[in-house]
Order: C-alpha cells, then structure tokens, then sequence
C-alpha cells in the first residue's frame, strides 16, 4: 500500500470513529458498500498462484438502521454482493465463491454505527475433477507421456447428455488432468462445481457452472458461463469465448486442464 493510501485510509477511519459520532446519521447503502470493499481489501490473502479475499460477510447495524434499510435488504444484500464481486474481478482477486452478505442487529450500536465480520467460506482440500456423461472412445490414446491411460473416473450413464453433433465429425476430444484422461463427448462439455456438470471439479473457488467446451465450426470452442473467477488459456484470461488447439492449457481456479483432440 502507498504512502498515499495508507494516509487515506487513516484519515477516513479517523473522520468515521471520533469526529464521525458527533453528526451521526443513518447509514447509507453506499456507505455500507464502501465498508464492505475495505474490509475485503484488508482481509487479502496471499497464496502462490493468487490473492485469495473473503466471501463471507456479517454486517452488524443498529436497530434503527436495520429498521431504516428492512425494506430494500433484500434487494440491498444482493446488489452488495455484486458490487464486491466487481471490485475483486477489477482487482485479480480469487473469491472462493459469490459474495454472501448478511445483516444482523447489534443493539449496543448506535445510530450510523456498524460492524462487519469477513470470513472465508469452508475451502475444500485439493479440487479433483471427474467425468460425468457419454463413455469414452474406444480408441483413446495414451497420455502425452506414453503412459497407459487409467481407467474413467466415473461410471457414465447409459446415454449421452446431449445429442450427437450432426455434420462434419470432429474426432475424439479430452482434457488430460494429472496424468488423466477426461473425454469429451460429441455435444460438447459444462465444466463447474456442481454435480450436473459434465466434467465436476470439487473446489469452492469454482462456480456451478463455470465454463463450456463446444463442437462448432468443424472446431472446439471455450466459452466461460459468467463464472466467478474466470477463466485462463495459456495464461491469458477468456473475454467470453476462445478457440481451443490441441496442447491449450485451461486454468480453473487451481486445476489446470490441457486440451487434446485427434
């Protein structure tokens, strides 16, 4: 932080503690925001691939002011939250998941008072990816080392998820995690944290529904689903969607997975 900031930051904690109580008001929903964002900021966590913040908000508010705000909260909460989920995308950070943010009364405080509790959301240990949808090809290679491929992660159902791509035939397509490899069926793959994904990968950082690999134009597309955290091919963040090679590095959150197709 700047010598210039830090300055900032101390005057302004100065003019809302001591000068602030004597012309007390309600509080604001903008003030409540820029609180929030400081409390994010202060909360950084550092760790080798990312800078991880809270996701987990309690906002403590006197009895009047959480009478005042009763009748917008929850509209409130909500626009809250994608207020800090737009600082920390703005900021490269890595949230664990949306921002949830909730309201308590403290009848110790007084009017124009709050309080805010940031915490990180219970993290699961190292996220692991598995397959969910159409079996794999029968002639899937082995791995770029020459080791023989291991055996599916999961047991497929008995029909695809979606239907078969009409027109031109692209081949056989698969993410290699760790040595593994996941095959992507003909109708493409969802790729999230939730368990109806085609591909899941089990780690808090990753939204439900993250990204999507699709079979268009005789070619493979990755198309990010709006997720939390974005995001990475090679290293560079997907703006929407990007054409996938054979060899193409995709990062989501901690897990990288490499495109193959033959």
């Amino acid at each position: 932080m700047s010598v210039l900031r830090s300055l900032e930051t101390k005057i302004a904690d100065l003019v809302e503690g001591t000068f602030g109580r004597a012309f007390r008001s309600e509080i604001t929903p903008v003030e409540l925001a820029r609180r929030l964002v400081r409390e994010m900021d202060r909360h950084r966590q550092s760790s080798l691939s990312s800078t991880v913040v809270p996701n987990e908000y309690v906002v403590w508010l006197s009895p009047e002011d959480r009478r005042h705000l009763a009748p917008v909260e929850a509209s409130l909460l909500d626009e809250l939250a994608a207020h800090l989920l737009e600082h920390a995308r703005s900021e490269r950070l890595a949230l664990p998941s949306r921002p949830h943010i909730e309201l308590r009364t403290d009848r110790r405080l007084s009017l124009g008072e709050c309080g805010i509790e940031a915490s990180v959301s219970d993290s699961l240990g190292r996220p692991v990816a598995r397959r969910q949808g159409v079996p794999p090809p029968a002639n899937l290679p082995r791995d770029l080392a020459g080791r023989r491929a291991p055996p599916p992660l999961l047991e497929p159902p008995p029909e695809p998820r979606s239907p078969p791509l009409v027109g031109e035939v692209l081949g056989s397509a698969w993410l290699d995690v760790d040595g593994r490899q996941v095959p992507i069926g003909s109708g493409g793959a969802l790729i999230g944290r939730s368990s109806d994904c085609d591909i899941v990968i089990a780690a808090q950082e990753v939204s439900r529904r993250h990204a999507r690999i699709v079979a268009e134009d005789g070619g493979w597309t990755l198309i990010d689903q709006n997720s939390t955290n974005g995001v990475r091919v090679n290293g560079r963040a997907v703006e929407g969607a990007t054409r996938l090679r054979p060899g193409d590095v995709i990062e989501i959150a901690t897990v990288e997975l490499t495109f193959e197709a033959g």
